[in-house]
């Protein structure tokens, strides 16, 4: 059994990629998984003068410490006007201050949505481009496209076949590569 820890990349309080990792993780069985929210590590915005005048925060050394107990993570990440939101853009920024190969080890299945067909694309793809300098392995990634009319809130399912059995084949390769 595996420990894989869960979050969206989103600090909205109706995240569609919260619902979205939320369904995800409890489709998975014999895993030992923890579904955190970050904007329960709130973190000022980065500057290299605030680092030098107050360190680090200890949020982030909460945040870092869950992260490392972990063996694997699931991500689903947002997008703001074609790229990564910048609150998902500033916790990556503090972490790889702390320590840059905070992802040394780690597998990781990368999902994105948002309501346009594209699924937020572009957001996966520059996270799947900047996670590996942090030594992430992207076992696979997928993105989840027109939200609103493939997933059911309020069945909390995916009401799209196609779709629905994409995603389980993505975490079943995910899973797989954890073994």
């Amino acid at each position: 059994m595996k420990k894989i820890i869960a979050f969206a990349g989103s600090n909205s309080s109706t995240s569609i990629n919260h619902k979205l990792v939320s369904y995800v993780v409890n489709s998975i069985k014999d895993h030992e998984i923890n579904l955190i929210k970050l904007v329960d590590y709130p973190l000022p915005i980065f500057s290299e003068d605030l680092e030098k005048e107050e360190g680090y925060p200890k949020q982030l050394s909460r945040l870092l410490d869950e992260i490392k107990a972990h063996d694997a993570l699931i991500i689903s990440v947002n997008e703001h006007n074609g790229g990564p939101s910048a609150f998902f853009k500033n916790v990556l920024d503090w972490l790889s201050r702390i320590e840059y190969k905070f992802l040394e080890g780690k597998k990781v299945l990368l999902l994105s949505t948002s309501t346009g067909k594209r699924g937020a694309l572009s957001s996966l793809q520059y996270t799947q481009g900047v996670l590996p300098r942090y030594n992430a392995e992207i076992v696979t990634s997928m993105p989840f496209p027109s939200f609103s009319s493939n997933f059911s809130l309020e069945t909390n399912t995916v009401t799209n076949d196609e779709l629905s059995a994409q995603l389980h084949s993505e975490v079943n390769s995910f899973l797989d590569a954890l073994k």
